[in-house]
């Protein structure tokens, strides 16, 4: 890591940039409780870089932490980045200027670090957006001391392999643990002026949840996938296959001699760790988040009030990858809340987890919030609910001043589907939930239902209309009226680390057939009070075959971005023809990917990265696959 001169270009960005885009508040910066430090002064300069618009990352949580925690440092500076649209994207490279933070509009490849969130499969396009735009080769291999350290988190680190080869190392499980550590090593070794090789060594020998893939080589026979070797030293061994601590011999492969920390000397960790912060009722809590300047997706209050999920449900990937369950203490979330409140004004408090409703002081930690907020006429929202007992008495106690709707996650439409995915709701809960948010003056309500489950039939998947029109109906027995229902649907995909990792996912022809059975039902029932939006069926399919693949997929991702794909996320620029044109390209087939199933010998492309022992998973889709058998 060298020192840099940080070019700023404010010049540049104000006369020939922000006059030719056609949302210039995505870019200017300089919002109400913006940082900006003199990045020349400071001893680490870090690029927090989100992969979709400034609207979408500005609505994520993960990167506030981030932004307050680096800039918590007095000579670490932390700038956002975000993905430029489509608009912006063709004016930069016209004008020839290079991507930019918003804070002191400096060109971020002169950046030491840049951290990217990966917080979805279908946002890798954009990161090579960013990387091009910025001036830095996309291929970790093809950099040089002079460019900064590309760093991969989020939940995208679990499953790293697709993307391995455009970054420079991934840091597995919580930040909060992970960045202070990581950068204060960066700091080191930059003051050191190690070689970039060297100090990439030197981070995967000495943390156990990065993960630096040029240390590491797949290999594949008959063009399947048969898990890694080590390049330093050329210590083979497969990550199913990978001793324990303590054990100096890999099941017949070569020995691989390993300390009381379970290191590969002079190499790097057979098996990455997630990171897991203990202490979460003391881990940084934003206090002034950045107001922006464009409307973000969601413009509120944020407070994690838990992580990790004990539901379980077998289809969820971060259930599975972010244990243990751990909480923050009533006094301090209400304590954040009323400081995020004075120094933004936002309007809205959101309780955020994997599922609120398993939260144990939720009672108590609403009356609190209201007690405060409803005389300054701010709502209190409890997202990620999950259906149970005290669900029931949660309307009464969410009586804010806006009851928009009440939004469940119900997943599958009967007990029996719920059985097999694990998802702990019954219909008779479900009911006694829903009638008591309408007694609490409730008028909407908003499920959310996935189609494409092991052990589905016709009938289950009609039944998502039935059980709309009976909770819809529901309204009448306590005002007379039937309710509007939005009921979202999505498509299964099979997901890495978790139970129904081993799957295929259904053809796409499935779900066009089940989307057409839902709409001749409704019709049928003449539900006119029911809303369906249904999920891009070719994006989950894209989705499957990303999240599950191996290191072979980047030469597809860059395929697919030279040739135009941008914004996989968004429909209105999603272009499944281009990927599918990228698979052929590299002999390989979309829909096959996406369609393969594993069994309990293959060695699977994400084992080595965190998650669940295997153990475990196989216990769970073991019983899954008895219930989806039984009669």
């Amino acid at each position: 890591m060298n020192k840099k001169n940080i070019r700023i270009l404010t010049n540049e960005v104000e006369t020939r940039f922000l006059p030719a885009v056609r949302r210039p508040a995505r870019y200017i910066g300089g919002e109400v409780n913006q940082i900006k430090k003199d990045l020349a002064a400071c001893a680490l300069t870090v690029g927090l870089c989100f992969p979709d618009t400034y609207e979408i990352g500005m609505s994520y949580t993960g990167l506030s932490v981030l932004y307050e925690l680096i800039n918590a440092t007095p000579d670490y500076a932390a700038e956002r980045v975000f993905t430029p649209a489509l608009d912006a994207e063709k004016v930069l490279r016209e004008e020839h200027i290079p991507l930019f933070s918003l804070e002191s509009r400096a060109a971020i490849a002169d950046f030491d670090i840049l951290g990217f969130s990966l917080t979805t499969e279908l946002c890798y396009t954009n990161v090579l957006t960013m990387l091009d735009l910025a001036g830095i080769p996309l291929r970790a291999a093809d950099r040089t001391a002079d460019h900064p350290i590309i760093i991969g988190g989020g939940q995208g680190a679990n499953i790293a392999e697709p993307i391995a080869p455009f970054f420079d190392l991934f840091v597995l499980g919580d930040g909060e643990k992970t960045v202070p550590e990581i950068l204060s090593f960066f700091r080191a070794k930059k003051a050191e002026s190690l070689p970039r090789a060297e100090t990439l060594t030197q981070a995967a020998q000495k943390f156990d949840y990065v993960y630096v893939p040029s240390l590491y080589e797949p290999n594949y026979t008959d063009h399947k996938y048969t898990g890694l070797t080590t390049k330093r030293g050329q210590t083979p061994f497969t990550p199913s296959n990978a001793p324990k601590n303590g054990e100096t011999e890999n099941k017949g492969q070569s020995p691989i001699n390993l300390n009381k920390r379970g290191q590969t000397p002079l190499s790097a960790h057979p098996h990455i760790e997630n990171a897991i912060i203990d202490d979460f009722e003391n881990a940084p809590l934003p206090q002034k988040p950045i107001v922006p300047h464009a409307q973000a997706i969601h413009e509120r209050v944020s407070i994690e009030v838990m992580r990790g999920c004990p539901g379980s449900c077998r289809f969820c990937q971060a259930s599975f990858c972010k244990d243990p369950v751990r909480h923050r203490s009533v006094d301090t979330i209400v304590a954040a809340a009323k400081a995020n409140y004075h120094a933004t004004g936002f309007d809205t408090v959101s309780l955020l987890s994997l599922s609120t409703a398993d939260y144990p002081h939720l009672e108590e930690l609403v009356d609190r919030l209201r007690e405060y907020f409803e005389p300054h006429r701010v709502g209190i929202s409890v997202p990620s609910l999950r259906v149970q007992q005290q669900l029931k008495i949660l309307p009464r106690l969410v009586t804010s001043v806006r009851k928009s709707g009440l939004t469940i996650a119900v997943e599958a439409a009967n007990d029996r589907m719920r059985k097999i995915i694990n998802k702990h709701i019954t219909d008779a809960d479900l009911f006694a939930a829903v009638e008591a948010a309408y007694r609490a003056g409730f008028e909407k309500l908003k499920l959310y239902f996935m189609v494409g489950f092991p052990g589905e039939t016709q009938k289950d998947i009609e039944e998502i209309v039935h059980l709309c029109k009976s909770l819809a109906r529901l309204r009448r027995k306590v005002e007379g009226k039937t309710a509007n229902i939005n009921a979202a649907v999505s498509w299964f995909v099979p997901k890495a680390h978790t139970p129904f990792g081993y799957l295929p996912q259904k053809p796409r022809e499935y779900f066009h057939d089940a989307k057409k059975l839902i709409l001749d039902k409704k019709f049928e029932l003449k539900a006119k009070y029911i809303n369906f939006k249904f999920h891009d069926i070719d994006a989950s399919a894209l989705e499957s075959a990303m999240g599950r693949a191996d290191r072979r997929l980047a030469d597809v991702i860059e395929t697919a971005w030279r040739n135009g794909a941008r914004f996989d996320l968004w429909s209105d620029s999603f272009a499944p023809l281009i990927w599918e044109n990228a698979f052929k390209a590299h002999n390989l087939d979309l829909d096959t990917a996406a369609q393969r199933a594993f069994t309990p010998e293959d060695i699977l492309p994400w084992q080595h990265l965190g998650g669940p022992p295997r153990e475990h998973l196989q216990k769970h889709y073991n019983r899954a696959m008895e219930l989806a058998n039984q009669p």
